[in-house]
């Protein structure tokens, strides 16, 4: 399951989408998003995946494989991330 942590202010998350979402249309990947700094149910969820990993969003959370990206980051990171070739 590919998680998507995103803060709905946040300008880096804003940049990532387009990249996240054109994942999910030619990959047929689904990508569960939790908006966390308006929802403190989704942060403790988010705190439960991040650990010490991230501290901040965009943080995206592979539960398959426990790769996890935090921060604002190129396509080929965020593709290996997703397990994409």
């Amino acid at each position: 399951m590919l998680l998507e942590f995103y803060g709905r202010e946040c300008p880096h998350c804003k940049r990532i989408r387009p990249m996240l979402e054109h994942l999910e249309k030619e990959n047929g990947l689904e990508i569960k998003r939790y908006e966390v700094w308006h929802d403190e149910k989704n942060a403790e969820l988010m705190d439960k995946y991040a650990k010490d990993r991230c501290l901040g969003v965009p943080f995206l959370f592979n539960t398959d494989t426990q790769d996890f990206v935090c921060g604002e980051e190129g396509f080929k990171r965020i593709k290996e991330w997703a397990g994409v070739k």
